[in-house]
Formats: structure tokens, sequence, C-alpha cells
């Protein structure tokens, strides 16, 4: 599986999680919100800052009948159109480029989600390093032709997707030029409870497609992502907020500055944990090897005398002859007087 390179980080099994915070429409309308983000991203540890790139037109239709309303009796978002939940949730473009530069400022990797070929090349003219597709788009091979002629790494969401349409996703966009992508999986809910993310399917990804694979996460807390690190994700994203009281489109499913300290904390330790395949005492466990069980004198034991369950114990340390030998041991003579506590050793028996 080879490598890839996004900006300066490289992803792949052999380097920590790629960590994107995203800001989705959590600004609540704000530019000094959107910057309070950007630091609040950089200060938790995040590697890089998405965005996503849109207008309410460039979405929907501004229409009020029943297909373009939100109707999910359960969801973040009823009783809403379309065009006034992308009214609130989208990043004016004039944001785009302070918001960039504060990242890259703090030292975090920023781009976007394009929704269409306007966006795309107004983000290529902020010098992006990569693209995001979003689940709802995985689909839009139009879309995907475009981004991938760009000739820079995708990182695409499979959430809804068969395995025929992320095939054809791929397919589409390595022919157009796209030589490096990651499949995120994800649950198009939001929230997505636990039991619906089935994380084995990452593995799955990575196998079928033979690329970099990751999790897209819309649970609550960071117990999926740290999972996901276990089953082979090199890349997560996860939605952030400063406070989830404070509301903003997806605040309920996203996570607050020090809960995304401990996700970037956690599936670092995550990965850093999995190493390599180790039978066997490791080096920083070969200090340890003195407290394992072997063969003791457990009372002074006089020359000639015979071994017997009585005169020595398998005990703690290790110094002496290993268990395995006990029974071998019993009934033999000892060479010398044994002081208890002496451990047994080949050239004292007779």
């Amino acid at each position: 599986m080879n490598d890839i390179t996004i900006g300066n980080r490289h992803i792949g099994s052999g380097h920590p999680p790629f960590i994107i915070a995203e800001m989705s429409g959590n600004h609540n309308q704000s530019l000094d919100r959107a910057l309070e983000l950007v630091q609040a991203a950089a200060d938790a540890g995040a590697h890089a800052f998405k965005i996503q790139t849109y207008t309410p037109e460039t979405m929907t239709l501004q229409s009020k009948q029943k297909d373009f309303m939100i109707s999910d009796a359960n969801g973040l978002w009823t009783g809403k159109s379309l065009y006034e939940l992308y009214q609130e949730a989208y990043t004016p473009w004039e944001w785009h480029e302070p918001i960039f530069a504060a990242c890259r400022k703090r030292g975090m990797i920023p781009f976007s989600t394009p929704f269409d070929e306007i966006s795309l090349e107004f983000l290529e003219k902020l010098g992006v390093d990569c693209y995001k597709i979003a689940s709802f788009e995985n689909i839009d091979i139009p879309l995907l032709k475009k981004v991938a002629a760009k000739g820079k790494p995708m990182i695409i969401s499979t959430g809804m997707a068969s395995l025929g349409e992320i095939e054809q996703a791929v397919e589409v966009i390595t022919a157009a030029g796209c030589k490096e992508y990651v499949l995120l999986k994800c649950t198009s809910s939001y929230p997505a409870s636990p039991e619906n993310s089935n994380l084995n399917t990452i593995p799955y990804l990575r196998d079928v497609f033979q690329c970099q694979v990751g999790l897209s996460d819309h649970t609550l807390g960071v117990g999926a992502a740290v999972a996901s690190v276990a089953l082979g994700s090199t890349v997560i994203e996860k939605h952030f907020t400063m406070d989830r009281k404070e509301g903003g489109v997806d605040s309920a499913f996203s996570l607050e500055p020090e809960e995304f300290a401990a996700l970037v904390r956690e599936t670092d330790t995550a990965w850093k944990a999995l190493g390599g395949v180790a039978i066997g005492p490791t080096k920083a466990e070969e200090k340890s090897l003195q407290f394992r069980r072997s063969i003791y004198a457990a009372k002074d034991i006089k020359a000639g005398e015979v071994l017997t369950p009585e005169n020595i114990r398998v005990i703690r340390p290790g110094y002496g002859l290993a268990p395995k030998y006990y029974e071998m041991l019993l009934g033999k003579p000892m060479k010398r007087d044994l002081p208890m506590g002496t451990p047994l050793s080949w050239d004292l028996l007779l």
C-alpha cells in the first residue's frame, strides 16, 4: 500500500493518523467565530482544517415544495427547506482566503469540498493541496472528473454508496488524472449511531481498492474514531465546534476543543500501540524477566541430600532454573550445601 502526501503530511500506516477538523456550518455566520475555530483546532492538534465551498443557489432551488423540505421527524434540521439549511450553513467565499491564511499560519493544511465547477476553480486559485468529495456527491460523475483532472489528492466519503458506485468513482477519478486518493467509511446520518458505523468496512475497502482508507465520523465522542485506527484508518475527519450549547447546524455531533484534543491524542496512542507482530520479550520488557518464576531452595539443603517438593519451590524471582525442569530435579542429590534462597542451577547437581 503506497503512502500518499497531502501538503507536508505523509499518510499511510507508517505515520500517525491524519486528523481533519471539519468546520462545516459551525461558524454560525460569523467570520470571527470561523477564525476562532481555526485557532482552537490548531491548539487541539488538528493536522488539517476543512470547510465547504458552495452557495445555497448552487446546491438547490429556493423552494418550499414537498421535495425540498426536510421532514425527518428525528433529524436535526426538520422543518427547514434545503435552501434555508444551506443558507445558514454555507461559508461565504470572501471568508476563504482569511480562513486559509490563518490555517497556514498555525501549521494546518486548509482545504475544502467543492460542489460544482465554479467552486472548484475558485479553490484552485487559493492553492489548496487536496479536495474532499462529500458522500452526497460521490455519484456526481461530471464533478468527480473535473476535480480529478486537477491532479491533486482526493478524499472521498463513501456514505450510502454501493460497492459498484464506489468502484465507478475510483475508475472515473483515476482515468481523469487523480493518482492519490483516500476512501472514507462514512455513515450519512446525523448523528450516526455506533451500531450503524460498521467499521469493519474500513479494512474491506483498503483490500478491495488497494488505497489509503479512513473514517468520516458522525458519531458522538471519540470511541469510533480510535477503534478505526486499529482497523487501518490513516485519515479521520470529525466535525468541530467551539461549544455545542451555542448551536450551529452540525454542532450536535461535533467535538468541542478539549474533546478534539483527546481525539488527536488517543488516535495517536492507538496507532503507536499497533506496532508490529512481536513474540517474546521486547527490549522494554527485558528488565521484567527477573520477576518470572524459577526454582529455588526453599529450605537449607545439605550436600548429598536429594531434592524434594519440601526443599525446593517454583517462586519468584527468575534467576534459577526454569519451572519446566522442576520434575526433572526431584530426587537428584546436591553437590554441596545450599542455603535457603539459593537459585538452582545445573552445576549444583552431583
